[in-house]
């Protein structure tokens, strides 16, 4: 179990760094805070700032666990044909992996829910929370792609717990960077315009790392790489 979570922290990661969330990152700051830009610094509040985002970062955590929930309990249902599941998702995450890297271009792989800017903006901690739940609701193509992945991942565990943690830990992953640029951009943009060159790759990376995934579940490599090191594990769930 415990290699499926670093890869889910690590899908997280690459998930924050995506084309469709990163360039916007200081919309989000604004729409949560009311700050705004000047000279070259995001204003606002350093306490404002934290509290919000960690509202933030509940809310799209609550719905991503859920969704882990959810997919082990669907895994759970068809466990008899837990070999095909094994099969059928590492095909599917492998053709995550190729749209990705623009191999493929299949459109109804980018439908997206866009999250609306239009919402009231939070005057609260606790209405912080529902805009993190409208954003993990919606559904944009970067992160659908690398999140249906740990989702298909998450149907192939054995308990409730194992699938809430995967996906806690696939939160994690977009957390620790969106808290730690977002109290960045306070000191400078720079940042941000430093990592936008870069996007690209990891988009690349993103892909690669998916279709490797897939083509080890498919295998059943991922089963035996887990077994082994669950002896090491640090993690009884």
């Amino acid at each position: 179990m415990e290699i499926s979570l670093w890869i889910a922290l690590g899908a997280g990661l690459l998930s924050f760094f995506s084309p469709c969330i990163f360039p916007v990152l200081p919309a989000y700051l604004s729409h949560l805070t009311g700050g705004n830009v000047q000279d070259q610094k995001f204003q606002v509040k350093s306490s404002l700032l934290i509290q919000r985002s960690i509202a933030f970062v509940i809310g799209f955590s609550l719905v991503f666990m859920m969704m882990g929930a959810s997919a082990t309990f669907l895994g759970q249902l068809f466990q008899a044909n837990k070999k095909i599941i094994e099969h059928v998702s590492g095909i599917f995450i492998v053709v995550f992996g190729l749209q990705m890297l623009g191999v493929f271009n299949f459109s109804f792989l980018m439908k997206d829910k866009k999250w609306d800017y239009k919402l009231q903006k939070p005057k609260s901690w606790f209405s912080s929370i529902f805009i993190g739940i409208a954003f993990g609701s919606g559904w944009t193509p970067c992160v659908g792609l690398t999140l249906s992945s740990i989702l298909l991942l998450a149907s192939a565990t054995t308990t409730f717990n194992q699938g809430i943690v995967l996906l806690g830990f696939y939160s994690l992953g977009m957390a620790i960077p969106f808290l730690l640029i977002s109290f960045l951009m306070t000191k400078s943009l720079k940042i941000i315009r430093t990592i936008n060159r870069y996007l690209g790759k990891f988009n690349t990376i993103n892909g690669s790392v998916m279709i490797l995934l897939g083509l080890m579940i498919f295998t059943g490599q991922m089963t035996k790489i887990t077994a082994f090191f669950s002896q090491f594990t640090l993690f009884d769930l």
